[in-house]
């Protein structure tokens, strides 16, 4: 059985539909209609273009997914069939759920736009299979990366999408210290468990310019390595850290667009910023001799440095407030798992290396 990035990438997908379907999680209660009702209702009168081309396209991303594990794992001769009743089951439980939430409406013409969605998804992965664009990936990753390098590759391929949450410090991932410890005081108010939580002596102070391009330069350096422990030569390792760092920029610059306005895209790109894109190209450059195993111990040091540097500092005042814009704007709706992303993306890397190092056969 082929172990294919496919399948991860589809479970973490499946996550994005369910936060879009349910959010804002709040307000749960009986509204007195049977959960089902939805079904037999009579058909809305008003709808939009906007609203079929989103219910078609939020789905086809993940029968594609759900069709192209199936063709990679050889689970079923009917991939197809398959991946739109997966579909299909996800949205029926997503509309059923709605009819709980006052602010969500649930709609027999949305489950059939997310059946229609998944089942186009799952037909244009087997088409791909026809051409035999599936099989020229195949190939493609047996010559770049080694067998098993499913994790990392999904982890790299989230990673862009995770730099779309705004950051206080560009290429800045996984600062959530302050979040956290707001919210444990928040969930502890009136408790005696409250008096547990550890008390600074010291408040965060904001990163000066050298820590900041500290962490620009690891942030830029952490995808690289991580895709240094999977591919196979030199030259690859070099192809691959400029494709890196170039959709590390332009997704940076995407955020900065959409949270500031497209006026203010390259903003963030000031001295310090420049400098640390610079080191970690350089640092990449160094390192594209370095055995897997040391690639893996060295992406395990500039996380753990990276985490620690960025998480004792606060964010700004500024950055707050566009980010209560960004959660509460209906951006957040259709691309609430760059959210989470961009909290745990280091986290769950972290982990990953953690488990590749202890591996016995990771070559030298």
């Amino acid at each position: 059985m082929h172990k294919t990035s496919a399948w991860p990438l589809a479970l973490v997908y499946a996550g994005l539909v369910v936060y879009a379907s349910l959010y804002p999680f709040a307000d749960w209660r009986n509204q007195g209609i049977e959960p089902w009702a939805f079904l037999f209702a009579a058909l809305p009168k008003y709808w939009t273009g906007f609203d079929v081309a989103v219910n078609i396209a939020g789905y086809a991303p993940l029968g594609f997914l759900l069709a192209l594990s199936a063709l990679r794992s050889g689970l079923t001769d009917r991939p197809v069939i398959v991946a739109t009743v997966a579909g299909a089951g996800l949205s029926l439980v997503m509309e059923t759920l709605q009819s709980y939430l006052p602010v969500r409406v649930p709609s027999n013409v949305d489950f059939a736009l997310n059946t229609v969605g998944a089942c186009l998804g799952a037909i244009t992965a087997w088409l791909l299979e026809l051409a035999g664009v599936v099989a020229h990936w195949s190939r493609f990753r047996a010559r770049w990366f080694v067998s098993d390098a499913r994790g990392a590759l999904v982890l790299l391929a989230l990673w862009p999408v995770a730099l779309l949450f705004p950051a206080a410090v560009p290429l800045g991932l996984g600062q959530v210290l302050e979040r956290v410890e707001a919210a444990l005081a928040d969930a502890l108010e009136d408790t005696p468990f409250l008096e547990w939580l550890p008390v600074r002596d010291v408040e965060l102070q904001p990163l000066v310019p050298s820590a900041e391009l500290v962490c620009v330069m690891l942030g830029a350096l952490v995808p690289c390595l991580l895709g240094y422990c999977v591919i196979r030569s030199r030259r690859q390792r070099a192809m691959f850290a400029v494709v890196m760092l170039g959709l590390g920029v332009c997704a940076s610059g995407l955020s900065a667009a959409l949270s500031y306005g497209p006026a203010h895209a390259w903003q963030w790109l000031s001295l310090p910023v420049q400098v640390g894109l610079c080191a970690g190209a350089v640092l990449a450059a160094v390192l594209l001799p370095v055995p897997r195993r040391g690639c893996a111990a060295l992406v395990l040091l500039a996380l753990v440095l990276h985490l620690s540097v960025l998480n004792q500092a606060p964010a700004s005042a500024y950055f707050w407030q566009t980010l209560q814009t960004w959660e509460q704007g209906r951006f957040i709706r259709f691309h609430g798992l760059a959210q989470w992303l961009g909290w745990l993306w280091p986290y769950a890397a972290l982990a990953y290396v953690i488990a590749l190092v202890s591996q016995r056969d990771l070559e030298n």
